[in-house]
């Protein structure tokens, strides 16, 4: 047999996260590692050819290849994009700053 490496594979739910460590082949891919977790039957949400995976929080490909002690992670898709967050509320600050509190008389 030839040798293997031991890799876990994660996914945060809203609610709890989701945590398996597998023992698979060298050279095995990410995408081979998380449909050998079982995630993907457990988590019915998880579309893993739309998903987002990474290693340790960089982005990579489901193609990629795995090295000893790796963590797999997959990424669910955001709520409110961050930029738009951001926007909406530095234009709250700028109302409130001109025109915050009542006026003195």
């Amino acid at each position: 047999m030839g040798e293997s490496i031991q890799v876990e594979v994660v996914y945060a739910k809203a609610e709890r996260q989701e945590l398996v460590r597998l023992k698979l082949p060298q050279g095995s891919t990410i995408q081979q590692a998380v449909e050998a977790s079982g995630l993907l039957a457990r988590c019915p949400e998880i579309e893993l050819a739309k998903a987002k995976v990474g290693i340790f929080g960089k982005l990579a490909r489901l193609d990629t290849a795995l090295r000893d002690k790796d963590r797999v992670e997959i990424y669910r898709p955001l709520i409110a994009d961050p930029k738009e967050v951001r926007k909406q509320r530095a234009a709250e600050g700028k109302v409130m700053k001109k025109g915050g509190g009542p006026a003195e008389e």
